[in-house]
Protein backbone atom coordinates (compact mmCIF):
# COMPACT_ATOMS: atom_id res chain seq x y z
CA UNK A 1 0.00 0.00 0.00
CA UNK A 2 1.74 3.53 -1.19
CA UNK A 3 1.84 6.02 1.65
CA UNK A 4 -0.33 8.65 1.62
CA UNK A 5 1.22 12.43 1.09
CA UNK A 6 -0.34 13.77 4.27
CA UNK A 7 2.02 11.47 6.04
CA UNK A 8 5.07 12.29 4.24
CA UNK A 9 4.36 15.95 4.14
CA UNK A 10 4.12 15.69 8.85
CA UNK A 11 6.60 13.24 9.17
CA UNK A 12 9.42 15.98 6.98
CA UNK A 13 7.47 18.84 9.59
CA UNK A 14 8.18 16.54 12.67
CA UNK A 15 11.44 15.95 11.63
CA UNK A 16 13.20 18.89 9.09
CA UNK A 17 16.53 18.27 9.35
CA UNK A 18 15.73 14.24 7.85
CA UNK A 19 17.21 13.78 4.35
CA UNK A 20 14.72 12.51 1.92
CA UNK A 21 16.77 8.68 1.32
CA UNK A 22 16.12 8.78 5.22
CA UNK A 23 12.65 9.77 5.31
CA UNK A 24 11.96 6.73 2.58
CA UNK A 25 13.65 4.69 4.25
CA UNK A 26 11.77 5.00 7.50
CA UNK A 27 8.25 5.28 6.02
CA UNK A 28 8.88 2.60 3.18
CA UNK A 29 8.45 5.20 0.72
CA UNK A 30 10.24 5.37 -2.40
CA UNK A 31 12.86 8.49 -2.53
CA UNK A 32 10.33 10.25 -5.04
CA UNK A 33 7.50 10.09 -3.05
CA UNK A 34 9.31 12.23 -0.56
CA UNK A 35 10.83 14.62 -2.65
CA UNK A 36 7.45 15.20 -4.28
CA UNK A 37 6.27 15.94 -0.41
CA UNK A 38 8.52 18.73 0.14
CA UNK A 39 7.43 22.28 1.00
CA UNK A 40 7.69 24.13 -2.49
CA UNK A 41 10.11 26.45 -1.51
CA UNK A 42 12.51 23.53 -1.70
CA UNK A 43 11.75 22.25 -4.57
CA UNK A 44 11.36 22.29 -8.16
CA UNK A 45 10.65 19.98 -11.07
CA UNK A 46 12.88 20.56 -14.14
CA UNK A 47 10.92 19.51 -17.10
CA UNK A 48 12.27 16.35 -19.10
CA UNK A 49 12.58 18.35 -22.03
CA UNK A 50 15.50 20.27 -20.66
CA UNK A 51 17.92 17.61 -19.42
CA UNK A 52 20.03 17.71 -22.49
CA UNK A 53 20.48 21.12 -21.86
CA UNK A 54 21.28 20.36 -18.64
CA UNK A 55 23.46 17.89 -18.69
CA UNK A 56 25.47 20.13 -21.44
CA UNK A 57 26.01 22.64 -19.22
CA UNK A 58 26.91 21.14 -15.87
CA UNK A 59 30.54 20.84 -17.66
CA UNK A 60 30.56 24.63 -16.99
CA UNK A 61 29.82 24.59 -13.24
CA UNK A 62 32.43 23.57 -12.36
CA UNK A 63 33.81 21.08 -9.39
CA UNK A 64 30.69 19.34 -7.23
CA UNK A 65 29.79 16.19 -6.26
CA UNK A 66 27.98 13.32 -7.95
CA UNK A 67 26.82 10.86 -5.78
CA UNK A 68 25.46 7.68 -6.59
CA UNK A 69 23.79 5.57 -4.16
CA UNK A 70 23.71 1.48 -4.78
CA UNK A 71 22.16 -1.01 -2.03
CA UNK A 72 22.97 0.77 0.97
CA UNK A 73 26.65 1.98 -0.56
CA UNK A 74 27.13 5.16 -0.94
CA UNK A 75 29.79 6.30 -3.84
CA UNK A 76 31.12 10.08 -4.39
CA UNK A 77 32.62 11.60 -6.70
CA UNK A 78 34.53 15.21 -6.43
CA UNK A 79 35.02 17.20 -9.46
CA UNK A 80 33.62 18.58 -12.52
CA UNK A 81 30.70 16.81 -13.98
CA UNK A 82 32.02 15.32 -17.64
CA UNK A 83 30.95 16.17 -20.59
CA UNK A 84 29.00 13.68 -22.75
CA UNK A 85 27.30 12.61 -25.82
CA UNK A 86 24.69 10.01 -27.21
CA UNK A 87 25.62 6.84 -28.40
CA UNK A 88 24.13 3.13 -28.83
CA UNK A 89 21.22 4.36 -26.24
CA UNK A 90 23.40 6.10 -23.87
CA UNK A 91 24.55 9.01 -23.16
CA UNK A 92 28.27 8.52 -22.52
CA UNK A 93 30.21 10.67 -20.00
CA UNK A 94 33.40 11.39 -21.85
CA UNK A 95 37.13 12.16 -19.39
CA UNK A 96 40.23 12.37 -20.58
CA UNK A 97 42.73 10.90 -17.30
CA UNK A 98 40.92 10.96 -14.74
CA UNK A 99 37.26 12.21 -13.72
CA UNK A 100 33.79 10.63 -13.27
CA UNK A 101 33.30 8.17 -16.15
CA UNK A 102 29.96 6.59 -17.05
CA UNK A 103 27.31 5.88 -19.43
CA UNK A 104 23.74 7.16 -18.55
CA UNK A 105 21.13 5.63 -19.55
CA UNK A 106 18.41 8.64 -19.93
CA UNK A 107 15.33 7.53 -21.19
CA UNK A 108 14.86 5.96 -17.86
CA UNK A 109 15.10 9.08 -16.03
CA UNK A 110 11.08 9.81 -15.04
CA UNK A 111 11.66 13.24 -13.07
CA UNK A 112 14.72 15.65 -12.67
CA UNK A 113 14.19 17.27 -8.98
CA UNK A 114 16.31 20.83 -8.23
CA UNK A 115 16.13 20.20 -4.29
CA UNK A 116 17.07 22.89 -2.22
CA UNK A 117 17.44 21.70 1.31
CA UNK A 118 19.55 22.50 4.04
CA UNK A 119 22.02 19.26 5.07
CA UNK A 120 23.48 19.18 8.70
CA UNK A 121 22.61 22.36 8.98
CA UNK A 122 24.76 24.26 5.88
CA UNK A 123 22.89 25.12 2.57
CA UNK A 124 22.82 23.28 0.22
CA UNK A 125 21.45 22.42 -3.41
CA UNK A 126 21.16 19.21 -5.66
CA UNK A 127 20.22 18.02 -8.84
CA UNK A 128 18.61 14.81 -8.68
CA UNK A 129 17.47 12.32 -10.96
CA UNK A 130 14.79 9.88 -10.29
CA UNK A 131 14.09 6.54 -12.24
CA UNK A 132 10.64 4.91 -13.08
CA UNK A 133 10.18 3.02 -10.20
CA UNK A 134 11.02 6.28 -7.55
CA UNK A 135 14.41 5.34 -7.41
CA UNK A 136 17.16 7.75 -7.21
CA UNK A 137 19.48 7.10 -10.53
CA UNK A 138 21.94 9.58 -9.29
CA UNK A 139 22.55 13.19 -7.81
CA UNK A 140 24.86 16.06 -8.46
CA UNK A 141 25.49 18.68 -5.57
CA UNK A 142 26.96 22.14 -5.69
CA UNK A 143 30.57 22.70 -5.01
CA UNK A 144 32.13 23.99 -1.78
CA UNK A 145 35.17 25.81 -1.29
CA UNK A 146 37.90 25.23 1.40
CA UNK A 147 35.86 26.98 4.00
CA UNK A 148 32.82 24.67 2.97
CA UNK A 149 30.69 27.68 1.80
CA UNK A 150 28.63 26.86 -1.52
CA UNK A 151 29.86 28.43 -4.56
CA UNK A 152 28.36 31.62 -5.88
CA UNK A 153 28.14 31.27 -9.44
CA UNK A 154 26.95 27.55 -8.89
CA UNK A 155 24.18 28.93 -6.52
CA UNK A 156 23.37 31.59 -9.15
CA UNK A 157 22.93 29.25 -12.09
CA UNK A 158 21.04 26.75 -9.67
CA UNK A 159 18.39 29.47 -8.53
CA UNK A 160 18.09 30.67 -12.09
CA UNK A 161 17.27 26.98 -13.29
CA UNK A 162 14.58 26.62 -10.28
CA UNK A 163 13.15 30.50 -10.95
CA UNK A 164 12.90 28.63 -14.99
CA UNK A 165 10.63 26.14 -13.88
Amino acid sequence: MAISVDIIKQYLNDNPAAMPAQVAAELNATELEVVLALPTEQLALLPLTEKDTLLTSLPEWGPMTTIISISGSVFEFKGPFPKGKYAHGYYNLITKGDGLHGHLKLDDVSTIALISKPFRGSESHSINFFGQQGEVIFKVYLGRDQQRVLLSDQVARFQALKNNV
